[in-house]
C-alpha cells in the first residue's frame, strides 16, 4: 500500500511539473511580484482542485492527498496564498511579529519562504471584541507567514471539504450565504404539512472547545502541519498560554476546520432517523456555522431522541449544547435564527427582522449620531450610508418593507433631535428648512449640497431602507460545488442573475452592451428587450478572470443553439 502511494505520488509530480510548464516562466528565484500571469495561476491552481474533487468522489483518498501535497508545493499555490492575505483587508494588520508585506519585493520574499520543512508557526496576538451579550469574544491574529501557510492549505483542503459537506450547511463556505438558510428553512416549514416544532441548537463556544485529537485525527490534510497551529498558543497582555483545544477565530483556515468538525450531523440523523421521512416525523436539518435547527413532529420526539444523538455526535468531538440558547418551540410562537423571526401566521410562514436585529441596528445609529454630534451633515450622511444600505440588503430577502418604514421613522427621530440641538436659538421651520430638503414628491430629505475639490457642487443624501426593494432570494442548489467543473455554468448563471438585481450590476451590464454596440458577441443580432440574452465572463472567474467590464460579454440565450435569431433585424 505505502509502495503504491508512493508511485501514486511520483506520478503526479510528474504530472504536476508539466501542468507548471504554463507558470513555469514566473517561477525561477529572479521573478518579480509584478511579473506573474495570475490569470495562468489562478488556472493552474483551478485545475489541481478540480482534480481534487474528481479523486474524493470517485473515492480515490490517497490520489487526493497526493493533489494536495502536490498543490501546496507548487509555485502557483504559494503566489495565490500570498496574494490573498497581503491583498485584503487585513493586510496591515501584523501579528506577534510586528510584520506586514507592503511592498512587491516583500511579497516575493515571502512567497519562495513558504516551506514545509522548518516551518514553526509563532504564537497568535489576541484580542477581545464585544458580542451581542455583553460577553468578549476571544481572536487569535497569526503573523503573515503563518496566515499565508494557511491559505495555502486551505486551497488544498476546500475542495474536500465543500465535496463532503451537508447538503444544507450554509455557513463560511463559497457561493453560500444566510440567505440560502432562510429559503431552506422557508423550504422545509411553509408548506400546510410541514414539521411544527423546532429544537434551536447553539454549540457552546464551538471554535475554542472543538477536540485537537479529534481534528488531527479525522480532517483530511497534512497532520504535521495541523498540529503545530493548534498548539502554537497565544500571546495576551504579554503572556504566552498554552492551545489546550478549539481553533482560533481569526484564522483564515478557522472556518473550515470548524465546518469539517461539524459535517456530518445531517448525515448521522439521516442514518438514525432513517424512516424519518416516511412514518411523518418530518426531519430536516438547516445548519449555518454553529448555529442550527432541526425540525420533527412533535416536542418530545425533539427532546427524547433527536437531542440525544446531537448531544452524543458533539461529545466525539469534544463539544456540547449550549443550555441557553438551545430550546425547543413551537412555529406558532416562532423563533430567531440569523437575525430573523420564522413564525407562522394562521397557517401562512413568514420570515421577518428579529426584534433584537431591529433594536442592535437602532442602537448602533444612535450611537453614531450621538458620537458626531458636532459633525458636518455631508460627513454624518457618508458615516450613515454604508450601514442602513447593509442592513438593508441583508433582510432584502425576507419581509421586511413594513420594518424598513418603522427604521426610517426612527432614524428620522433621531436625526431630528440631532439638528435641534445644534441650534438651540433657531425656529423648527429655520432647522427644517436647514438640514431637511423637497426632493420630487418626498418631503423632509435628509440632504445637503456642498462643494467638492474640483469646486463641483456634490448633493448628499441619506438613504431610506424603504427605497431597498424586496426581492426573493433564489436558494443554491444542495449539491453545488464551485470547485467541480461541472457546476461552472451553474454558478455563471447564478452571477448573472445577481447582476440584474442590484443597481450597480445593472450599470454594469448596460456599459458591456454599449461595448459590444448593442449586439450579441455570437451571432452580430441586436440585444433588446424581446430577446432573450444573458451574460457572462471571457475569462472564467474560477480560471482567474474578473468582474471588470473588459472581462464580460453579452450574447443571445440560443446562440449556441442556432446562430440565426429568430425575428431580429438589423438595425
Amino acid at each position: 500500500m505505502v509502495s503504491h502511494h508512493k508511485r501514486v505520488c511520483r506520478t503526479l509530480l510528474m504530472e504536476g511539473e508539466q501542468m507548471n510548464a504554463a507558470v513555469s516562466a514566473c517561477a525561477p528565484s529572479s521573478t518579480s511580484w509584478d511579473s506573474i500571469d495570475w490569470i495562468a495561476v489562478q488556472r493552474h491552481v483551478r485545475g489541481l482542485q478540480a482534480r481534487i474533487v474528481k479523486a474524493v468522489q470517485d473515492g480515490r483518498h490517497n490520489k487526493a492527498k497526493a493533489l494536495q501535497w502536490l498543490l501546496t508545493h507548487s509555485f502557483s499555490g504559494k503566489a495565490l496564498a500570498v496574494k490573498r492575505v497581503s491583498e485584503n483587508k487585513g493586510k496591515n494588520t501584523a501579528g506577534v511579529d510586528k510584520v506586514t508585506w507592503n511592498t512587491p519585493k516583500a511579497k516575493t520574499g515571502a512567497m519562495m519562504s513558504l516551506k514545509r520543512r522548518g516551518y514553526t508557526p509563532l504564537p497568535l496576538r489576541r484580542v477581545l471584541i464585544p458580542k451581542k451579550n455583553g460577553k468578549m469574544r476571544p481572536l487569535g491574529i497569526p503573523t503573515m507567514k503563518c496566515r499565508a501557510m494557511q491559505a495555502l492549505h486551505l486551497l488544498a483542503l476546500e475542495p474536500i471539504a465543500e465535496t463532503i459537506a451537508d447538503r444544507n450547511s450554509y455557513g463560511f463556505r463559497p457561493q453560500r450565504s444566510t440567505a440560502d438558510a432562510a429559503a431552506q428553512c422557508f423550504g422545509v416549514l411553509s408548506r400546510k404539512v410541514s414539521a411544527e416544532w423546532v429544537l434551536e441548537g447553539d454549540i457552546q463556544g464551538c471554535f475554542d472547545n472543538i477536540s485537537h485529537d479529534w481534528m488531527i485525527a479525522n480532517l483530511p490534510m497534512d497532520k504535521v502541519i495541523l498540529r503545530k497551529w493548534l498548539k502554537a498558543g497565544y500571546v495576551y497582555q504579554s503572556k504566552l498560554f498554552p492551545s489546550l483545544s478549539g481553533t482560533p477565530q481569526g484564522g483564515i483556515i478557522s472556518p473550515v476546520l470548524a465546518n469539517m468538525t461539524l459535517d456530518g450531523l445531517e448525515t448521522m440523523l439521516a442514518k438514525r432517523f432513517s424512516n424519518a421521512k416516511w412514518t411523518g416525523k418530518k426531519l430536516q436539518l438547516v445548519r449555518y456555522a454553529d448555529d442550527f435547527i432541526i425540525t420533527g413532529y412533535s416536542k418530545e420526539w425533539l427532546e427524547n431522541e433527536v437531542r440525544p444523538a446531537v448531544v452524543e455526535f458533539l461529545a466525539q468531538r469534544g463539544l456540547v449544547l449550549s443550555q441557553e440558547k438551545t430550546k425547543i418551540t413551537h412555529i406558532g410562537n416562532g423563533f430567531d435564527f440569523l437575525g430573523w423571526n420564522v413564525r407562522k401566521y394562521n397557517g401562512k410562514l413568514l420570515i421577518k427582522p428579529s426584534k433584537a436585529n431591529i433594536s442592535a441596528h437602532l442602537d448602533k445609529l444612535r450611537a453614531l449620531i450621538n458620537a458626531n454630534k458636532a459633525t458636518r451633515q455631508a460627513t454624518l450622511i457618508g458615516l450613515l450610508n454604508p450601514i442602513l444600505r447593509g442592513w438593508a440588503n441583508y433582510h432584502s430577502h425576507v419581509v421586511a418593507k413594513k420594518v424598513f418604514n418603522q427604521v426610517d421613522n426612527a432614524v428620522w427621530e433621531m436625526l431630528w433631535r440631532w439638528a435641534v440641538r445644534r441650534h438651540p436659538r433657531k425656529t423648527r421651520r429655520w432647522v427644517k428648512d436647514r438640514y431637511f430638503k423637497v426632493q420630487g414628491g418626498r418631503r423632509w430629505v435628509f440632504s445637503c449640497a456642498e462643494k467638492s475639490a474640483d469646486g463641483r457642487k456634490r448633493q448628499y443624501t441619506l438613504l431610506d431602507a424603504s427605497d431597498t426593494p424586496i426581492v426573493r432570494h433564489i436558494k443554491i442548489k444542495a449539491a453545488a460545488n464551485p470547485h467541480d467543473p461541472a457546476w461552472d455554468e451553474y454558478f455563471e448563471s447564478r452571477w448573472g442573475k445577481r447582476m440584474l438585481v442590484s443597481a450597480k450590476g445593472r450599470a454594469k451590464l448596460y456599459r458591456v452592451w454599449l461595448k459590444q454596440g448593442g449586439r450579441c458577441c455570437a451571432c452580430l443580432k441586436p440585444v433588446t428587450k424581446d430577446t432573450p440574452w444573458h451574460s457572462r465572463h471571457i475569462v472564467k472567474l474560477s480560471h482567474g478572470g474578473t468582474d471588470a467590464v473588459a472581462n464580460l460579454e453579452i450574447y443571445h440565450l440560443y446562440c449556441p443553439r442556432s446562430v440565426q435569431f429568430a425575428n431580429v433585424n438589423d438595425v
